[in-house]
């Protein structure tokens, strides 16, 4: 027996008896984003999803540099490392993932052992919003600015080559990493010192 809707009012009042009155949360998060993303085939990544890598690269160096000159090396190893954790594994960006986590845990590293003694570590937020880091940030010693900032620069001029050496052999994977490549190397503006 088939049972056809002839008022389109009818089939909305089904549906809305169907389904719940409470909103669906993805996978148990409030507020998650869920992207998906169809690539033709034979093709490398997306160009939506190379967007938001950007993008967050983009905020990370506008959150970082809101912040205090002690505080950027380790704000950029901690936005890099939230930024790789939402990278999913087994995807096309999975090696973007393990570069921006390397460039993240060297940048973390350089920051405790440079600690500045005058300095507390804490969280930082953005003035203006409620975006706050996950983590205390360790600041660094005004003393070695200039040769840590230095450092940390290496890092981010390394994770570019990096991330451009492993899109070589693929023009498509080669346009997405590249813009990649780029946004990571606009970082290094915060740790340029005057």
């Amino acid at each position: 027996m088939r049972t056809y809707f002839r008022k389109p009012l009818f089939a909305v009042a089904i549906a809305s008896m169907v389904l719940p009155a409470v909103p669906v949360v993805a996978q148990g998060v409030p507020g998650a984003i869920i992207y998906t993303v169809i690539l033709p085939a034979g093709e490398f990544g997306s160009v939506a999803y190379t967007a938001v890598v950007v993008s967050g690269l983009t905020a990370a160096k506008k959150f970082c540099g809101s912040l205090d000159e002690a505080y950027r090396i380790d704000c950029l190893a901690e936005r890099f490392s939230v930024l790789s954790k939402d990278i999913p594994k087994d995807s096309d960006y999975e090696e973007v993932q393990r570069v921006l986590k390397s460039a993240s845990d060297q940048m973390a590293s350089l920051a405790r052992s440079n600690r500045s003694q005058d300095l507390p570590r804490g969280k930082a937020t953005r003035p203006g919003t409620t975006e706050t880091t996950t983590r205390v940030l360790t600041p660094t010693s005004r003393e070695t600015s200039a040769q840590v900032n230095q450092q940390a620069q290496a890092i981010l001029a390394q994770t570019e080559t990096l991330l451009l050496r492993s899109a070589a052999g693929s023009r498509s994977k080669s346009l997405q990493y590249s813009k990649i490549a780029k946004a990571v190397g606009s970082n290094k503006v915060l740790l340029r010192t005057a």
